[in-house]
């Protein structure tokens, strides 16, 4: 195997470059969990795994909680399955709170306040889906602070724990409701079984990858990852590329190499959030042209056969998306043809025409 195949094998397994889910549910109990912070870009990526998925369809998706948005890993918003949503909290959530104690503390956030807002959250919730800034109005009236970012950590601390998540969007705004009352209720793991759940979803989805990868990915430690590869040996493989040892699932499809399979990834995309270990998927002298800066922000990107060969933008107007496109080199024709159909896929999946 090298670095090529690494990356081709990513493309296929994390369902790029063949579309075998047919659900957003579907693309997002494989991959285990996604990237959803960027609601828009979040959409697009359920939607470029799954021919026929639109915009529409993922929103619609969230409203009949098939997937759940909430944060269950890194602190970050992501998209998981119901199934998957108490477990993964239960094992990923307490490393990422341990971690905030001293934000919490410059804040003024004791565990009193965060009691007395979970009360609140669970009268003012008990039916109801509510905006953010509803749930700030509850905090107040209850003379609960939430300036600065008061508020944000007092719904972050208790998604996740457990009690909210976010629910339908309502309109452009994003609203919260009670996890127990959105999402059925489901048989506690035990932490080992947990692990090796998650460290197996990674690698069969994710994989090629590196224990540093999945630690990056999970939050969790090198030992945990050690100890779910450990239980997951007989559904687990490993080859050594360029001196780095490579973990994924023992039967994987053969790559059937079609030239070019082009895609428009967004910004913060699996694809690149998934890993640490970039190296496969994109050449060090572009890393600067896709994530950086001081917010660290992570650019949309154009993907040719595994590899990170452009950037992309946006611009959608009342019944429109202008796309500029900025490839690191000039594309063959087939390639250039390939870009074109990509870009008509984003315009179907947004439901507007790809203005020339």
């Amino acid at each position: 195997m090298t670095l090529s195949d690494v990356a081709r094998y990513r493309f296929a397994n994390q369902l790029i470059a063949r579309q075998t889910a047919r659900t957003p549910a579907e693309v997002v109990a494989w991959l285990g969990a996604m990237q959803a912070q960027d609601f828009r870009g979040a959409k697009w990526s359920v939607g470029l795994r799954a021919a026929g998925v639109s915009d529409a369809t993922v929103e619609q998706a969230l409203a009949n909680r098939t997937i759940i948005r909430t944060w269950p890993m890194r602190g970050t918003l992501h998209f998981v399955a119901p199934d998957d949503v108490r477990w993964m909290l239960a094992l990923l959530a307490s490393r990422v709170l341990a971690a905030s104690k001293g934000r919490w503390q410059a804040l003024g956030l004791n565990d009193n306040i965060f009691a007395q807002s979970r009360k609140v959250f669970r009268q003012a919730l008990h039916g109801e889906q509510l905006t953010r800034n509803e749930m700030y109005q509850a905090l107040e009236r209850a003379k609960i602070s939430t300036a600065g970012q008061r508020g944000y950590h007092l719904l972050w601390r208790n998604a996740q724990e457990g009690l909210i998540c976010l629910g339908a969007p309502r309109g452009k705004q994003q609203t919260f409701v009670l996890l127990d009352e959105w999402v059925p209720a489901a048989k506690p793991l035990a932490r080992e079984e947990a692990l090796a759940k998650l460290v197996v979803r990674y690698f069969t989805s994710h994989g090629p990858a590196t224990v540093k990868d999945f630690v990056w990915w999970s939050g969790l430690t090198v030992k945990d990852a050690q100890a779910g590869i450990g239980t997951n040996a007989s559904q687990l493989a490993s080859e050594r590329v360029d001196g780095k040892t490579y973990w994924m699932a023992r039967r994987m499809s053969a790559l059937r190499p079609r030239s070019p399979v082009v895609h428009l990834l967004p910004g913060f995309d699996e694809y690149i959030l998934g890993y640490t270990e970039r190296d496969p998927i994109l050449d060090p002298r572009h890393a600067r042209r896709v994530y950086g800066g001081l917010n660290l922000l992570f650019n949309p990107t154009i993907v040719i056969n595994g590899r990170i060969q452009g950037t992309w933008k946006r611009l959608i107007r009342k019944d429109t998306v202008a796309l500029s496109l900025h490839p690191f080199t000039t594309l063959n024709k087939a390639q250039a043809h390939a870009l074109q159909r990509a870009t008509q896929g984003y315009g179907e999946f947004l439901g507007l025409r790809v203005a020339s």
